[in-house]
């Protein structure tokens, strides 16, 4: 087992028609989830990291939990940063061990977007790392990845071609109509494919990445809901149209919100249902198993992932 880049495995999934999962992490419990899913369908996957979640749980730890689960599962594990921010950032992960990052310059202007991407290109190249780059904005909010307004600034076709030949990424996010976070849709979810058509036939072959993919699975709402919390009808992105664009150009999906659902509607069950406990383990365990679940789930029926690794 080792710490591998994206690169090949999202080839593959490109030539496959399918996506690999690119699954967020914020401690061991989540870690453990997702990994034993992966071993249990034989999938490829990704963990990855936001700079809020690296914050949280230290970069040290994070780097050695990720170590325990190799070991534990004798998996290969592509460490990603998601939405960084910066330059400095990106370089302080390569340098601490990640094999891929994602510089998110899409709030810049077109051609500071393309500056700093390239500069971090250069410097993750020159250390064997893969880099992910974006173009276009999502709208919602979940952890440091704000969208500008209520909608989506989606990619505009006419810029990629540019943006990949000028900053040599790996892969490219873009905008056609997903969301960060849960929530409501104005009127019936839809996802712009023929942008992504358009893309794809602008970049034949190369990988493309959605963020803002979870789903918002109703059954962990309707326990959060049940159990206390406040999620009301949220929604996400419909697993069908995820599918659809997994066996198109997309070929890295990337999924947080129902972890943290899933995760949170099992601790609040439990601890409803078993008011005297005060054992972490005895909540965490069955919040680990939800991410299982839902890793698997996710794998077989949404990505296509199964029996690809």
């Amino acid at each position: 087992m080792a710490f591998i880049t994206s690169k090949e495995m999202l080839l593959k999934a490109y030539e496959g028609g399918y996506a690999v999962g690119a699954f967020n992490v914020n401690n061991m419990e989540i870690i453990q989830g997702i990994t034993a899913a992966a071993k249990q369908e034989n999938s490829p996957f990704i963990l990855q990291v936001s700079a809020g979640a690296r914050k949280y749980a230290n970069h040290n730890y994070l780097i050695k939990l990720v170590e325990a689960a190799m070991l534990e599962t004798g998996l290969d594990v592509c460490l990603h940063l998601d939405h960084g921010s910066s330059f400095e950032l990106c370089k302080s992960c390569i340098d601490g061990g990640f094999t891929s990052v994602m510089i998110d310059g899409s709030h810049l202007p077109f051609e500071e977007n393309i500056a700093l991407t390239r500069r971090v290109v250069e410097y993750a190249h020159d250390h064997g790392v893969t880099v992910e780059g974006e173009l276009g904005q999502l709208s919602g909010i979940e952890d440091a990845a704000n969208g500008a307004s209520d909608d989506a600034l989606y990619t505009d076709p006419n810029d990629v071609e540019e943006f990949v030949r000028s900053t040599g990424v790996d892969s490219l996010a873009i905008a056609i109509g997903t969301s960060h976070g849960a929530y409501k849709f104005k009127g019936e979810p839809r996802m712009r494919f023929d942008i992504l058509e358009e893309v794809s036939r602008r970049l034949p072959g190369f990988p493309i990445v959605l963020h803002g993919a979870s789903s918002v699975m109703p059954e962990y709402v309707e326990i959060i809901n049940q159990y206390g919390g406040q999620m009301g009808n949220a929604k996400g992105c419909p697993e069908d149209l995820l599918r659809k664009a997994a066996s198109m150009a997309v070929c890295k999906i990337n999924i947080d919100t129902d972890l943290r659902l899933a995760m949170t509607a099992r601790v609040r069950k439990y601890l409803v249902e078993n008011p005297t406990h005060f054992d972490p383990r005895q909540y965490l365990a069955p919040a680990r198993d939800a991410i299982c679940e839902v890793v698997a789930h996710k794998m077989k029926y949404v990505l296509g992932s199964s029996d690809k690794a």
